[in-house]
């Protein structure tokens, strides 16, 4: 025997059948794929963000930073809503406007809204 061609002497399998395909590459799709750092952060970088807060004044803060254009919309439990522009922060977020201000690092916050005094806030979700 020659050994070059000793695998060709193998049986060969059988391709699958259009049936068997289809449903090797659905199970493919439904298995959830581990994403690297690299992806979770150019995910976070290029896409708006939704956090909830919740404050010591009572108040309910949806947060939604718009990474791309470098700003976040505040809406609180009335329903009002501002847009802040980010601020360069040593560390953390910052973000304002007029008389509004958002600073936090973690999962807390300052929220300061025009007029009111400031209040802590942290993220529920």
């Amino acid at each position: 025997m020659v050994p070059g061609l000793a695998a060709c002497d193998q049986p060969s399998r059988a391709a699958p059948s259009d049936g068997e395909a289809i449903q090797a590459r659905a199970r493919e799709t439904q298995m959830p794929r581990r994403r690297t750092g690299a992806e979770v952060q150019d995910r976070a970088l290029n896409r708006v963000v939704r956090a909830l807060y919740l404050c010591d004044n009572g108040d309910r803060l949806s947060v939604d930073f718009d990474n791309p254009r470098m700003m976040a919309t505040v809406r609180n439990s009335m329903g009002e809503a501002v847009d802040l522009h980010q601020e360069r922060a040593a560390d953390g977020i910052w973000y304002r406007a007029s008389g509004s201000e958002l600073r936090g690092k973690g999962d807390t916050a300052r929220w300061t809204a025009d007029g009111q005094a400031p209040t802590e806030c942290r993220a529920i979700d």
